[in-house]
């Protein structure tokens, strides 16, 4: 009679002493007092052992995807534009830069790569695949393969040198700007600056084609109204900025005198 009780408090001991980490494992435990806390140590250090490994290959698996994010197909997109650069100024230089075979191989590339200019930043921001590579390569790859095409037609006397001076000075120029006043806010991606990229693309590839008779002249009304866009859309961001810079300041100057109350 007296046996009973001592055995079942051992039990008690060793299901108490294990339930508090790994109640699956009560029953290998309920011999007694001390195997009762022994199952209770062991298990508790498995237990943070395990947690520890779990957290730790959590990180390592994070690391990984984000590793892998950057390899999307928006910004596969993106290299694909980056290629093409020099392979289009190897075909639009060669044999010359006359031949209209060569530049109408040169106006594909030209072609594709405005393409997925398009499609890149929709499929990124659609498919949540922003990464910072596609936020510094995708304006990069887009500047080099528009800069790469006029300075090429401007080089071979197909386009006034000032039409490539005003078109990539005021690209450059908003870059600057949006720089300069990022402290402040970002400026947005305006219609009309959509709307001159798109005719800047259509202008500059029917300048790569050989063209002639009254295409050649529409080519020129149209590459007019790029210019135009560019200098208005140009002069519109400066107008944002000076508006940004200035909210910035008040709103700064509101908190200080908050702050200062």
């Amino acid at each position: 009679m007296t046996g009973v009780p001592a055995s079942a408090a051992g039990g008690s001991a060793g299901v108490n002493g294990v339930g508090g980490t790994n109640g699956g494992s009560a029953s290998s435990g309920a011999s007694g007092p001390v195997g009762g806390a022994g199952v209770s140590a062991v298990s508790g250090g498995d237990g943070g052992e395990a947690d520890g490994r779990h957290l730790r290959g959590g990180k390592l698996a994070a690391a990984a995807v984000n590793q892998a994010s950057v390899w999307n197909i928006a910004n596969l997109l993106t290299m694909l534009r980056l290629v093409l650069v020099p392979a289009f100024v190897a075909l639009m230089l060669a044999d010359g830069g006359y031949d209209p075979a060569w530049r109408s191989l040169a106006w594909a590339a030209f072609a594709i790569a405005m393409i997925t200019d398009l499609f890149d930043g929709h499929l990124a921001r659609t498919y949540d695949l922003v990464t910072d590579f596609g936020k510094i390569a995708d304006p990069i790859a887009d500047k080099a393969i528009m800069g790469a095409a006029l300075i090429c037609l401007s080089a071979l006397g197909d386009l006034p040198w000032w039409v490539t001076v005003v078109i990539l000075g005021r690209e450059l120029g908003v870059t600057l700007l949006r720089f300069l006043v990022i402290r402040y806010g970002v400026i947005p991606a305006s219609r009309g600056g959509k709307l001159k990229t798109l005719t800047q693309g259509v202008a500059v590839g029917m300048y790569v084609l050989a063209l002639t008779g009254w295409l050649a002249t529409l080519r020129w009304w149209v590459m007019a109204a790029a210019v135009l866009l560019t200098v208005v859309t140009g002069l519109d961001y400066v107008r944002q900025a000076i508006v940004l810079r200035r909210q910035g300041i008040a709103e700064r100057r509101a908190a200080a005198e908050e702050t200062d109350a």
